[in-house]
């Protein structure tokens, strides 16, 4: 998977466009590389989609209407928002029909993460072997076409946020039941709690974590690989290569030392 950003060229530009807020990554997917001992050919994707800081009111509100409306088709209760939150960043991806998928990435603070409300003595086991958590919330991808890349470009922005640049360890996620096995088999978590009643959605979840050292490796290894033959059944080949992820973390590290103290209040940690 090639995107427009490269680790040289533009590495230090910003753009704010003025519906969603700063572009992380633009025109995803656009071009597939597949590569072996004995060619190399390309193939042109008509779908193409950006990944942005969801900072503008319109961004909220567009990621408060894609979650409301894939959370009610889940048959999930309750209204849904995101606010600004010294220790959350919320992601959007956005295509010509609007935002298509969202995530959104908590940070440990004294306050805790949202998912200790429920499983909190198993997620102190882990505060106290000196781990740096974090967790993956509020995380919805439209079911077109192209959503496994949303997808996967949305959680490799989310690792370099958590591993890269705030030094995060372990990742959480609230997983319902029935979208248990696909995190297992997909990315790699692994169950840490037994199924719980989660009040803020009205339904069963498990507690779900994932090293961020393990995730580091899958990228590594199989990181923009989608298109080669016999790729593995997993969500990492759809992932960005290293040259990818360079000019993406370049950007991110220049954004957070040119944005506003508020953006990243409980962070301003060297990359890894």
């Amino acid at each position: 998977m090639e995107i427009v950003i490269n680790p040289d060229h533009h590495a230090h530009q910003i753009h704010y466009p003025s519906r969603y807020g700063a572009a992380i990554v633009d025109d995803v997917p656009r071009i597939h590389w597949a590569s072996s001992a004995h060619s190399s050919h390309q193939s042109v994707c008509e779908h193409t989609f950006g990944i942005h800081l969801a900072q503008t009111e319109v961004a909220r509100q567009s990621v408060n209407t894609l979650l409301n409306r894939m959370y009610s088709w889940r048959g999930y209760a309750g209204r849904h928002h995101v606010d600004a939150h010294p220790n959350r960043i919320t992601l959007a991806a956005s295509g010509e029909a609007g935002v298509i998928g969202t995530v959104t990435l908590g940070t440990d603070s004294s306050s805790g993460i949202l998912a200790d409300e429920i499983f909190k003595p198993e997620i102190d086991v882990h505060r106290q072997r000196g781990a740096r958590i974090c967790e993956v919330t509020k995380l919805a991808v439209d079911p077109i076409g192209y959503s496994k890349m949303a997808l996967a470009s949305l959680f490799h922005i989310v690792y370099i946020y958590a591993h890269k640049i705030h030094e995060c360890t372990d990742m959480f996620i609230e997983i319902n039941p029935r979208h248990r096995r696909y995190y297992e088999k997909m990315l790699g978590f692994q169950r840490e709690a037994d199924m719980r009643d989660n009040p803020r959605v009205n339904a069963p979840a498990y507690l779900m974590r994932i090293s961020l050292d393990y995730m580091e490796s899958q990228i590594e290894r199989l990181g923009g690989t989608s298109a080669a033959p016999g790729a593995e059944r997993s969500l990492y080949p759809y992932f960005f290569d290293r040259r990818e992820e360079t000019g993406i973390m370049h950007r991110l590290l220049h954004w957070r030392d040119a944005a506003p103290p508020q953006h990243f209040a409980h962070s301003r940690a060297g990359a890894r």
